[in-house]
C-alpha cells in the first residue's frame, strides 16, 4: 500500500517541519515510565535533524479539556528526548500556537529539535477548528503524520494540517499502515484472529468484520461468557452481556456464511472471587458453579488454541483471554502468546498485536519484542480492524499527487 507520499521523496533541507508524534506516554513522579511511543518516533526525528530540517514536534497529552494543567505538560519529556536523540539539541516553547511558539520556532536551529506544549491546552485541537490548524501550519513549511495512534481523530494537528501544508508520513506511521494493510489485504492464509476482553458490546464491529475476513476466530476473555450464554449455557455468577444474546448469535451465525470457524472456551477457570488467594478449579462450559465466575480459559481449550494457532500462517490478536492483572488468571494469555512467540520466531506465523490491555499483557508476559509487530496504537488499531476509514490516515491518501 502507498497511497501516500513518503519522507523519501521530500528535500527537508533548510525547513521547517511539523512533525505530529504521539508523546502521550505513562509517567510516574515525572519520569517516563514506558518509552515505547517515543521510540517509535526515533527514526522518524532523527532522519529529519540529519537532513538539515527544523524538527518542530506537535503531541498531546491527556484530557485537560482546553486549559492548562500543570501535570499534563509535556515539558518533562524535554529530558528523555535528549538522551534518546543524543547529539541533538531539543528545545522546548511554553505554547503551541502564538507569540511563544513562534519566538520557539524562530530561535531554533536547522538540525535541532522543539517541542512544542500540549496541542490539547487549546480546545480548538480536539474540535478540529480550521483556524487553530491555519495557526498551527504558519508555524512550519512542511507536515509529517507519524502518530498512527492519534489518526482515527479528525483533530486540527491531525486533519486541519494537511489542508495547509505538503503533507507526508513519518517511517512509523508507514510501518503501521503497510503492517496493519497487509493483514487483510495481501493475507497470509489460513488467517486467525484472537480476541478478548470483557464486552462484547465494545467489539460489536470489530467480531462483525473479522468473521468476514479471517479463516478463524477464537473468542476470549469475558466476552466469550456471552457467546456461551447465547448457545444455552449457564454461566453461573460470570460476567456476562445476557442483553447481547441475540446479536452473539447472529455473529455465529455470520460466521458460518462466512467460512470463518469461530473457537470458544471448552472449559473455564473459575472462581468465587477475582481474588489470587480465592481458590479456583478448572469447570466444563454446561457445569459452570451457581456462584462462580469464569476467569480465564480452561487448558482443554488452550491446548485446542494452541493447535489452532499451529495450522495458521497469519494472526492478529486483540485482547487478553483471561484477568490476567490476576494470577493464576493469567496462565492461558501468557502460554499461548508464548506458543505465538515461538512460531513467530521459527518464521511458520507472522504475528500481529495490539490493543492497550493487549499490549500490557505481553509486556507482563515478557513477549513484547517477539511478535512480528505489536502496535500501540490503542483507538486507531482497533477501528483499523472494525474496517473503519481513519481520518487521519485517508488525509494522508489526499495528498498524493
Amino acid at each position: 500500500m502507498n497511497l501516500y507520499q513518503s519522507l523519501d521523496n521530500v528535500d527537508v533541507s533548510n525547513k521547517t517541519v511539523l512533525l505530529r508524534v504521539d508523546l502521550n506516554v505513562p509517567m510516574h513522579a515525572g519520569k517516563v515510565t514506558d518509552a515505547t511511543r517515543i521510540e517509535r518516533v526515533l527514526p522518524t526525528i532523527n532522519y529529519l535533524a540529519q537532513k538539515g530540517a527544523k524538527v518542530v514536534l506537535l503531541s498531546h497529552s491527556g484530557r485537560p479539556k482546553g486549559k492548562y494543567e500543570l501535570s499534563m505538560s509535556l515539558a518533562p519529556l524535554v529530558d528523555p528526548l535528549q538522551e534518546f536523540l543524543a547529539g541533538i539539541d531539543v528545545r522546548f516553547s511554553p505554547d503551541s500556537v502564538g507569540s511563544k511558539a513562534k519566538e520557539a520556532v524562530e530561535h531554533t536551529a536547522f538540525g535541532q529539535v522543539l517541542l512544542l506544549e500540549n496541542l490539547r491546552f487549546h480546545w480548538q485541537e480536539e474540535t478540529g477548528d480550521d483556524a487553530f490548524a491555519k495557526e498551527l501550519a504558519n508555524l512550519g513549511d512542511i507536515y509529517v503524520n507519524d502518530a498512527f495512534s492519534c489518526s482515527h481523530r479528525a483533530h486540527a494537528s491531525i486533519t486541519g494540517l494537511p489542508k495547509y501544508l505538503p503533507t507526508y508520513a513519518g517511517f512509523a506511521m508507514r510501518k503501521e499502515i503497510e503492517t496493519l494493510h497487509a493483514l487483510f489485504s495481501t493475507p497470509l492464509r489460513p488467517l486467525a484472529a484472537i480476541v478478548g476482553g470483557s464486552k462484547v458490546s465494545t467489539k460489536l464491529a470489530l467480531l462483525e468484520n473479522l468473521v468476514e475476513k479471517v479463516d478463524c476466530l477464537m473468542i476470549g476473555g469475558a466476552m466469550a461468557n456471552t457467546f456461551l450464554y447465547a448457545q444455552g449455557m449457564d454461566m453461573g455468577a460470570s460476567l456476562c452481556e445476557t442483553d447481547m444474546r441475540e446479536i452473539a448469535r447472529s455473529i455465529l451465525e455470520k460466521a458460518k456464511k462466512s467460512n470463518c470457524k469461530i473457537l470458544l472456551p471448552q472449559d473455564l477457570v473459575v472462581a468465587m472471587s477475582l481474588d489470587k488467594r480465592a481458590p479456583c478449579k478448572i469447570a466444563p462450559i454446561d457445569k459452570i458453579p451457581t456462584f462462580s465466575m469464569a476467569l480465564d480459559i480452561g487448558p482443554k481449550t488452550l491446548f485446542a488454541w494452541a493447535e489452532a494457532v499451529r495450522e495458521c500462517k497469519m494472526l492478529v490478536w486483540n485482547g487478553p483471554l483471561g484477568a490476567f492483572e490476576t494470577s493464576p488468571f493469567d496462565a492461558s494469555t501468557v502460554q499461548l502468546s508464548r506458543v505465538v512467540a515461538g512460531l513467530t520466531a521459527d518464521g511458520t506465523l507472522t504475528s500481529v498485536a495490539g490493543g492497550g490491555d493487549t499490549v500490557a499483557a505481553l509486556t507482563y508476559a515478557g513477549l513484547r519484542d517477539e511478535f512480528s509487530y505489536i502496535s500501540t496504537a490503542g483507538g486507531a488499531f482497533l477501528e483499523w480492524l472494525e474496517g473503519k476509514i481513519l481520518p487521519g490516515v485517508a488525509a494522508l491518501e489526499k495528498k498524493v499527487a
